[in-house]
């Protein structure tokens, strides 16, 4: 700001005005130390200026690497923080960078409160972090943990899917598991659940995957190596998200099993993923902006008032049909 004095040829405490935005200088004078600190570089330091009142306005968002579904969860908190004046900061878990180290880092740049996007974290451990900080859970169910949470109805969502595939003559209903995988536990119950109660009990299989397109393809090979051997292909299988539904897809392909002919196939998020798909995925589509909304807000309520009791928002999710899924060729 000296600089920017010197060069404009006005004192310090004028620029400070001028970035202010406040009265006390003229329109001319505004423009030329705008202009001088255009010229020289200069942006003011709003980071430095927040902290200075205590505040730094920013709020921290862990996500996993490669997570399609996160990343429009994302954009949804980039929209609704924008709203509300506060910054977004990223910390990503991935191979070798786990949950500690990812949240760690964004305390130590001073974020106010930090969203979880699927932690994989004990409740008690989020019950520590939680007296630390503010923290919101996003994507995974929550009991005793003592932070918000923001998560999808999965048992209602896995319900949708699979009353069409039954309503549709499907019998040989397969479910890829999605391991330890935020909702994967309440999708596997989901599932059980449904078939017996459509009185497919005896048909009931779930294979052991995760959220990952390695994992639906290694599925996909194993079911056509079982075809090969004389055993029938399901006629439907309810992935454990959109990034395994697209795995299965690949190695069915590969393998000269015909989606939907021979096997309809539903995934799980309707992740920006499911539309870039050369053959539409039918999926469950979870509202990653409300998600999103409800998980900032949640924030900024807690920031405001730290003894309130624990909230959570259970977000009902839509069934979206589209070209993987129709009746079995028996029917």
């Amino acid at each position: 700001m000296a600089d920017v004095a010197a060069e404009a040829g006005v004192s310090r405490a004028l620029v400070s005005i001028v970035f202010r935005n406040q009265p006390g200088a003229g329109q001319e004078t505004r423009d030329r130390v705008l202009r001088v600190a255009d010229e020289i570089g200069y942006r003011p330091d709003s980071a430095a200026r927040l902290l200075a009142r205590g505040r730094s306005r920013a709020l921290g968002v862990m996500f996993t690497a490669h997570q399609t579904f996160h990343a429009d969860l994302i954009e949804g908190i980039y929209a609704e923080a924008d709203r509300h004046g506060y910054d977004v900061l990223l910390s990503a878990t991935a191979q070798g960078r786990g949950e500690p180290k990812a949240v760690e880092a964004l305390l130590s740049h001073r974020c106010e409160a930090v969203i979880l996007l699927g932690p994989e974290a004990t409740a008690a451990e989020l019950d520590a972090l939680g007296q630390r900080t503010v923290a919101v859970s996003v994507a995974r169910r929550m009991r005793g943990a003592g932070i918000d949470s923001v998560r999808s109805a999965e048992g209602k969502g896995v319900r949708q899917a699979m009353d069409h595939l039954v309503e549709m003559g499907h019998r040989r209903i397969v479910h890829i598991d999605g391991g330890r995988g935020p909702g994967s536990a309440e999708r596997r119950r989901a599932y059980r659940a449904a078939m017996r109660r459509h009185g497919l009990g005896s048909e009931l299989r779930v294979i052991p995957g995760s959220h990952t397109e390695e994992s639906g393809i290694g599925v996909g090979r194993l079911l056509a190596s079982e075809r090969d051997a004389g055993q029938p292909l399901p006629t439907a299988v309810l992935a454990a998200n959109d990034r395994c539904a697209m795995g299965l897809l690949m190695a069915f392909s590969r393998t000269g099993v015909d989606v939907p002919g021979e096997v309809s196939v539903i995934g799980y998020d309707d992740s920006h993923l499911s539309h870039l798909m050369p053959v539409g995925l039918t999926t469950v589509r979870q509202d990653a902006v409300l998600m999103a909304e409800h998980a900032v807000r949640f924030a900024r309520q807690r920031l405001d008032n730290k003894e309130v009791e624990p909230q959570e928002a259970v977000i009902d999710p839509k069934l979206v049909v589209r070209d993987t899924s129709r009746p079995p060729r028996a029917s």
